[in-house]
């Protein structure tokens, strides 16, 4: 049987990528793998991640302060603090920090198979490897996500 796990503020597994701080505050250790939990802070003004879809799990993002710019397919949407945005399986997503603050998110896994791709990020880039769109879309294909170009900028 799991423990029951507390994480203060500044605990957790901190993973900074470049304008964005992950900190794993749930890695599925304690849910038997049902659900990974994540506070990320995306610095003013910055992308996020290229467009991408989920196979096998749900991702939640609950916007705590700032605004989030959501793409999800070809629909933009600005989320300012109290939204919440559920992402299911299959559907292209991703999000940025368009404003002038910084964006700070709860960010939800289920189940957690996604909360190992941060870990898996920073080694990349520990290692010296650069994280560019094919570098970040081979460490997506290990947890069932791809890039979603079908709806890429023109």
């Amino acid at each position: 049987m799991a423990k029951e796990s507390i994480v203060g503020p500044g605990g957790g597994d901190v993973i900074r990528l470049g304008p964005a701080t992950v900190r794993i505050i749930e890695d599925g250790s304690t849910t038997g793998h049902r659900l990974g939990i994540g506070e990320i802070t995306v610095a003013p003004r910055s992308a996020g991640p290229p467009q991408h879809r989920h196979a096998r799990h749900d991702e939640g993002f609950y916007v705590v302060s700032g605004t989030a710019r959501f793409t999800i397919g070809a629909e933009t949407y600005d989320a300012p603090a109290g939204t919440l945005a559920m992402i299911p399986p299959g559907a292209p997503h991703t999000f940025a920090n368009a404003g002038d603050e910084p964006l700070v998110m709860v960010n939800t896994f289920t189940p957690d198979l996604y909360v190992q791709y941060f870990r898996d990020l920073r080694q990349l880039v520990a290692a010296g490897e650069a994280p560019t769109p094919e570098a970040t879309a081979r460490v997506m294909s290990r947890y069932a996500t791809e890039v979603a170009d079908d709806y890429a900028a023109e």
